[in-house]
């Protein structure tokens, strides 16, 4: 079978560390045959490093030459090119986040269908073998009491800089203008005027947390409700707590310690007899693997420990085998489009109720 053709828009710091690499690792089941940026310079610079035959600036050129799928990691917001894309009869995959309001989820969403292509989300957690291996083991538990989800996040240039990661200056002043004036009315449709800290923190939600809460939402189902959603630290934190329909609780943190090099990221599930403890790397690090620790007492009552040996191909590598089986065996995606609304809905709901608090105080 040939490889899939796949164009790649956007050429920054996640194309040029993992998405690109990973796709050159892949040759029999991907050929990159087109990239595009806004900057000429970064266009040109990858397509060089990559061998990419086409590079372009504007997404329609791309959309135009030979590419089966599209790999959309551009600037948000993203939901113009997904829906060209996929208009185009074009499968995509669209790095998180997928876009800020219900409306742009369900324009994505109505493009996808009418296609009949595939609408692949780029939830590269849920592809690591240890969240597969963790959420097998949850799915076992008789009873989930609390959960609990701890996000220490540093600067990623603290990361990024191990990195030969290439920028130019060179992107024209009136695309910069059209982007954020597209990013403001996408974020205003999603939760209208808010303070800058509640937009600061609306956006690490929407940008970094959003791994937590599909993280959640696949292992666990959707919460009932929220019990109270907090945003501090000038909107550089986020506290919550949610409560599922079974009773169990979730205490849900992120956290901006910019200058600090260690990154902390766990999903903890706790029920009466066991607990399942999931911890991630930084998302920009290549080889560093994930851990799961499941910790029990067995039906001897001999307490246990078990920290598993894992399979080391990446999550982000995962997922891309994961697009190629859908678009090439037609199995069901595991993180389509539609899913993603979920999300979307959910970080809009913890602002909300974050602004019915304060306004009624």
């Amino acid at each position: 079978m040939s490889p899939v053709k796949i164009g790649v828009v956007g050429c920054g710091a996640i194309a040029q560390v993992h998405h690109l690499p990973n796709l050159s690792d892949l040759p029999d089941l991907f050929q990159v045959t087109a990239v595009c940026d806004v900057s000429p310079g970064a266009a040109a610079y990858v397509a060089r490093k990559f061998h990419v035959p086409h590079h372009f600036t504007d997404y329609r050129d791309l959309l135009a030459a030979d590419v089966d799928a599209v790999l959309l990691c551009q600037s948000d917001p993203k939901t113009e090119v997904a829906v060209a894309a996929l208009e185009a009869g074009k499968h995509l995959f669209i790095e998180k986040p997928m876009c800020f309001s219900l409306e742009e989820a369900d324009a994505i969403i109505d493009a996808r269908r009418r296609a009949g292509t595939v609408g692949q989300v780029g939830y590269m957690k849920v592809y690591d073998p240890a969240y597969e291996y963790a959420r097998r083991e949850v799915a076992g538990m008789a009873n989930i009491r609390f959960v609990q989800v701890n996000h220490l996040h540093p600067r990623n240039e603290l990361h990024l800089r191990q990195f030969d990661i290439r920028r130019f200056n060179d992107v024209p002043a009136g695309v910069m203008e059209a982007t954020q004036a597209a990013r403001r009315a996408a974020r205003q449709q999603a939760i209208g005027e808010v303070s800058p800290a509640v937009e600061r923190a609306f956006h690490l939600m929407a940008g970094s947390m959003i791994h937590d809460l599909y993280g959640m939402r696949v292992m666990l189902g959707l919460p009932a409700e929220i019990i109270s959603s907090e945003i501090w630290l000038d909107g550089r934190a986020v506290s919550a707590t949610l409560a599922y329909p079974n009773g169990a609780r979730c205490v849900a943190s992120w956290v901006d310690l910019p200058d600090l090099w260690d990154f902390k990221e766990t999903l903890e599930v706790y029920g009466d007899d066991k607990r399942v403890i999931v911890s991630y790397p930084t998302g920009f690090a290549r080889g560093i693997l994930s851990a799961v620790t499941v910790q029990g007492i067995d039906e001897e009552g001999i307490t246990f420990r078990r920290e598993p040996a894992l399979d080391w191909e990446s999550a982000f590598v995962r997922e891309l085998r994961h697009f190629h089986q859908c678009i090439t065996q037609g199995i069901p995606c595991r993180t389509p489009v539609e899913s993603a609304r979920d999300d979307i809905r959910l970080i809009i709901q913890l602002v909300e109720a974050y602004k019915a608090r304060h306004q009624a105080t």
